[in-house]
């Protein structure tokens, strides 16, 4: 027989009381550790405020409460566990709000309801406490009525969560935890998230993917501190395992035109071998032809586009093979340099290919070949036909250094169908922040970790002894100040700063080393014709007596120009190109000097730039002031390195984290032979 409301009602009231004096018990037994341990102090000065957890973790939010005159309401489903939940808070006197709560149905007429009224309790000195995801789930999922809430109301959300070393995890949609008595409880807050009220789409989108995030965070840092095993309260509908989104019609139709263009690859290639951008004996590895045999053992396979990305993931296969003495490595690049690169810094128990063109019949070749068993790809490297393949072949797929650009990530937001297939195969990717995590994430990546900036953590490069004896020699005690990675557009503006230099600095040499060392012959001409005496280290010259400008236009040899100069302009950046790496120079001790444009660095430089350990010029005028500063003052020389130093110290830990990461996708070599 069908309960009355009113008989339903009285068992939750009961029911409530009861769960009131558990929750009360547990508290009193319990010992209670904040993290930041000031974090009551930091709520109240921010209340009223938005207090958002995971559904399965509501039980315990009062502790949260910094005391008990501050106001505050809990905002509760009308149905369900909601009622018994709701029942128990207003036993430590916080009212309810009644309704879809953080639901991201706006056209829900009850969510609209409770919303409206959460605004105005927020705009009455409240404080709400709600969870981010709602009944019946998907659990964990931030909902877009919190963001909205926030954004209406100005108020922060701060993400916060509760964990005991004691507890038992019920079997429903969120895992909701009775807590028990006598634990170790863990209370974790997390910054504010602020909306803005102008915030549109995109903003309010990119907002819902900061809270998941963070709350993630929380989340499982409370868990760490309690003690307690986090799988045990984590929902099954969070299984990683769950298959990657099927590709649609345009991945489909891309792999097809790929598979029809395979007899035009011989004339691209022979194009590019006439532009020296192939080598010409090594052409079948670019149709997926392996030219040497695969190592026995456990084979960890390794992409990186070009020198920069080349440079930045040799130091994870060094430390991975530290580790791992059974482990054999292969790395693939698409460029002549990064092949020279590859030949002169791999190991022994590593190989070198070119990439295979990106179509499916070449990635299948070069798998059946290689048969890897890791994928390791790096920054931006997302080549369809190489991950669905890979994938194919239930081979592991991680991403490194993940960077995805704003114009980038706004490119793969508008071809989604495309972007979910393949962010979703990875089975981890590790990105250099939080913004590009959270990029990667609304891409359909299903487990990512911002780590930081491997290139941070990367030597610097290498200096060759002999040569840097034989340029100190030529150039003697004359300054000298370069000017490296430089892009077309830059060097004449370099000039003129060299120009105003030599009038204070009379024997001043300026060293220009091009991003695209090929471009070195008519930069040599062009200088030549404003009136410089040019010398080029291409054609085996040496800087003279009267060189103004020495045009360093070889391969693999910034590191020796660095132990060169005390100051470097870092190229890329006066003209918008996105900057280039200022962390091989910082580790020669290097005062680094930048142009506005440094977006591709932006973590990097901003640091280096609040630290005071690099410095922005718009012009030759500022170039030439900033460095004749640095030249006439060793003072102020050693004071930008140690600035920069102390920046860097803030921004190492990738290269650790990525090879902790990669360790747990590398089969045991003794598993993988009983197999």
């Amino acid at each position: 027989m069908a309960r009355s409301p009113d008989t339903t009602r009285r068992l939750n009231r009961l029911a409530g009381s009861a769960l009131a004096g558990m929750i009360s018990l547990v508290k009193r037994t319990s010992r209670a550790i904040y993290e930041p341990e000031d974090a009551l102090a930091r709520l109240a000065a921010n209340h009223p405020l938005i207090v958002a957890v995971w559904h399965g973790q509501f039980m315990m939010t009062s502790g949260f409460r910094p005391s008990p005159e501050t106001k505050v309401a809990a905002m509760v489903a009308r149905h369900g566990d909601a009622e018994l939940i709701g029942a128990a808070m207003g036993r430590f006197g916080v009212e309810l709000i009644r309704g879809a709560g953080a639901g991201g149905r706006r056209k829900d007429r009850g969510g609209a309801y409770a919303l409206r009224q959460a605004v105005r309790a927020l705009k009455d000195g409240y404080s709400i406490v709600m969870t981010a995801d709602v009944p019946p789930g998907p659990a964990r999922r931030a909902g877009i009525g919190i963001v909205m809430m926030a954004r209406l109301s100005g108020r922060p959300i701060v993400p916060c969560a509760v964990a005991s070393s004691r507890f038992r995890a019920l079997n429903t949609w969120s895992r909701m935890t009775i807590n028990l008595p006598g634990s170790k409880l863990a209370y974790v807050a997390g910054d504010p998230i602020w909306v803005p009220a102008d915030a549109g789409e995109a903003e309010l989108e990119f907002a819902r993917l900061q809270l998941e995030r963070a709350l993630n965070t929380v989340t499982a840092r409370a868990y760490e501190i309690a003690g307690a095993d986090l799988t045990r309260a984590t929902p099954p509908s969070l299984d990683l395992s769950a298959p990657p989104t099927a590709p649609d019609f345009r991945l489909k139709a891309y792999r097809a035109a790929m598979s029809l263009l395979r007899p035009l690859a011989p004339i691209l290639l022979a194009a590019a071998l006439a532009h020296l951008e192939e080598d010409g004996r090594r052409r079948g590895e670019r149709l997926g032809q392996a030219t040497i045999a695969r190592p026995h053992g456990v084979l960890c396979w390794v992409h990186a586009a070009s020198v920069g990305e080349t440079n930045a993931v040799l130091p994870v296969i060094e430390a991975l093979g530290a580790t791992r003495p059974d482990l054999n490595f292969l790395l693939t690049t698409g460029t002549v340099t990064s092949a020279g690169l590859a030949e002169r810094r791999l190991g022994p128990r590593a190989v070198h290919q070119y990439v295979p063109l990106d179509a499916p019949e070449y990635a299948a070749r070069f798998l059946e070949h290689w048969q890897p068993d890791l994928a390791v790809f790096t920054e931006s490297e997302i080549w369809p036909s190489l991950i669905l393949e890979t994938s194919a072949r239930n081979i592991p797929i991680a991403l490194v250094n993940g960077r995805l650009s704003h114009r980038s990530r706004r490119r793969w937001q508008r071809n989604k169908s495309v972007a979910m297939p393949l962010f979703s195969r990875f089975n981890i990717i590790l990105a250099q922040n939080e913004r590009m995590a959270l990029g990667f994430s609304a891409l359909g990546a299903r487990n990512v970790h911002a780590v930081g900036n491997l290139k941070i953590d990367a030597p610097p490069p290498p200096v060759d002894l002999n040569e840097l004896e034989r340029l100190k020699e030529a150039l003697g005690d004359r300054p000298v100040f370069a000017a490296a990675s430089t892009h077309e557009g830059e060097e004449e503006t370099i000039a003129v700063a060299h120009r105003t230099l030599a009038r204070q600095f009379e024997r001043l040499c300026t060293i220009i080393a091009p991003r695209h060392p090929e471009r070195g012959t008519a930069l040599a001409e062009t200088l030549k014709n404003l009136g410089f005496s040019v010398a080029q280290r291409s054609l085996g010259v040496l800087p003279g007596p009267r060189t103004d400008i020495y045009i360093a236009d070889t391969i693999g040899e910034l590191g020796t120009l660095y132990a060169l100069a005390p100051v470097a302009f870092i190229g890329g950046s006066l003209i918008d190109r996105g900057g280039q790496n200022p962390i091989e120079a910082v580790r020669h001790g290097v005062a680094v000097l930048t142009g506005p444009h440094w977006q591709n660095f932006r973590d990097a430089y901003r640091t280096l730039l609040r630290h005071e350990g690099a410095i922005e010029v718009k012009s030759a005028t500022d170039i030439a002031n900033a460095v004749a500063r640095l030249l006439d003052s060793p003072a102020e020389l050693q004071r930008m390195r140690s600035g920069a130093t102390q920046a860097l110290a803030t921004l190492s830990g990738a290269l650790d984290k990525t090879v902790e990461a990669l360790l747990r996708y590398l089969p045991d070599e003794r598993l993988k032979r009983a197999s």
